[in-house]
């Protein structure tokens, strides 16, 4: 079994989080999901860097400040692929919002209206804990596509 190492990040602004609506990619394993903004990582990149690159990508905006919030395992999300994913909270930014991504439509959602969208479960648990202070280290277990237990340790 492969490991990917990916990227998520939540792009601030205004009580306001950037949020993408999977709609556009062939075989996506996320389709009709909403979700941040990221991706896999290149071999040799940093976290900080794929996050960067994956949201300018993505959306056109070049990435200021940022704060890692935590690191999820996913054991075995995709058939044959365990995922450790990074999470950020972009909190500046500079450019222009794309109005095209190729992997669905992107929108400013008001913050708290977030939990009310088409989330992964395990996405309304994290989405919580990216508000907090503490830094979190999480494993979720999913089985077609439902999540079936998670575990969390946070850390001051």
């Amino acid at each position: 079994m492969k490991t990917i190492c990916a990227v998520l990040g939540y792009v601030r602004a205004n009580g306001k989080t950037l949020m993408l609506y999977r709609n556009k990619k062939k075989n996506d394993v996320h389709e009709g999901k909403w979700n941040g903004l990221g991706g896999k990582l290149i071999a040799g990149e940093t976290p900080e860097e794929g996050l960067r690159r994956e949201i300018f990508e993505e959306s056109g905006l070049t990435v200021g400040e940022i704060k890692f919030k935590g690191m999820i395992t996913f054991p075995d999300f995709v058939v044959g692929e365990n995922w450790v994913v990074y999470l950020f909270n972009v909190m500046t930014f500079t450019g222009v919002l794309h109005k095209e991504c190729p992997e669905g439509d992107l929108h400013w959602i008001e913050d708290a209206k977030v939990v009310t969208l088409n989330l992964w479960e395990g996405d309304l648990l994290f989405w919580k804990w990216m508000q907090e202070k503490a830094f979190f280290s999480a494993k979720m277990e999913y089985k077609n596509g439902l999540l079936l237990r998670h575990e969390v340790a946070f850390y001051e």
